[in-house]
């Protein structure tokens, strides 16, 4: 089995086991553990090194003078969080750990070599750097058109898709321990109105929540609901899957 990293990455391009084994390399070399609330890297820092997710949930977020949080975009398994850092002098945000995170630390010398490489491991990085402002504009798509009802929908959408992108939902059921805070704070809404629409799905019969695992019961319905259209995402490639990943994520767009 591939890292996320990687398994991500090849919804762009497919490497050659060379390429798969340094991808590899790179997630095994260093790695951190984060608790939930920790910053992997906070905002005004600078950090010589980029992260990927490899395990938990992180989000990117911002925080207001008068302490208001807002989530720019949860970070899942093979993610990166920060592939700007080692250009930029400091990053304008800051990356959390939602919940026990790890992740794997490579260094900015090496992004370098790697997108400096004619090959398309560098595509792909690039690919996956255009994906993530994909998913900052259709937050703002979210924020200034879409009301909340559909909003919930969408951002929900949009995670069973990604996570079936790496493997990680089954049955159309993924791990899902993100709080109200949070989620009010992803969609701009009070803990007690992201509540209410979530509810709302549930009794619509759209997804079920039990614990931490949210299941879409009716992925057809809820990509209406939200008007889903993954051209953001840019995972045209998922339909073409021959090497034994889950290929249901292609259904899905």
């Amino acid at each position: 089995m591939h890292n996320p990293w990687t398994m991500k990455m090849e919804q762009f391009a497919r490497f050659s086991p060379e390429q798969r084994q340094t991808l590899d390399a790179l997630m095994t070399e260093r790695r951190r553990q984060n608790e939930p609330g920790d910053d992997i890297i906070r905002e005004g820092d600078h950090s010589p090194d980029c992260h990927v997710v490899l395990s938990g949930l992180a989000c990117r977020y911002k925080i207001l003078p008068d302490g208001r949080r807002q989530i720019m975009a949860f970070l899942i398994p093979g993610d990166l969080c920060d592939a700007e850092i080692f250009i930029l002098k400091e990053m304008d945000h800051s990356v959390g750990a939602l919940t026990l995170t790890k992740t794997a630390l490579i260094a900015g010398s090496r992004m370098k070599e790697l997108l400096r490489e004619p090959s398309c491991m560098a595509e792909a990085l690039w690919w996956g750097t255009l994906t993530d402002l994909g998913v900052l504009r259709e937050r703002i798509v979210d924020h200034g058109r879409r009301n909340a009802y559909e909003r919930m929908a969408h951002i929900i959408y949009e995670m069973l898709v990604r996570y079936r992108v790496i493997g990680a939902a089954k049955d159309d059921a993924f791990e899902f321990p993100i709080t109200q805070s949070d989620l009010g704070d992803a969609t701009g809404m009070t803990p007690v109105h992201a509540n209410r629409m979530l509810q709302k799905l549930r009794k619509e019969g759209l997804i079920s929540l039990k614990g931490k695992v949210l299941t879409v019961l009716d992925p057809k319905r809820l990509k209406q609901v939200a008007g889903f259209n993954a051209n953001y995402l840019h995972l045209d490639r998922a339909h073409d899957r021959q090497d034994g990943l889950d290929q249901r994520a292609g259904d899905l767009i």
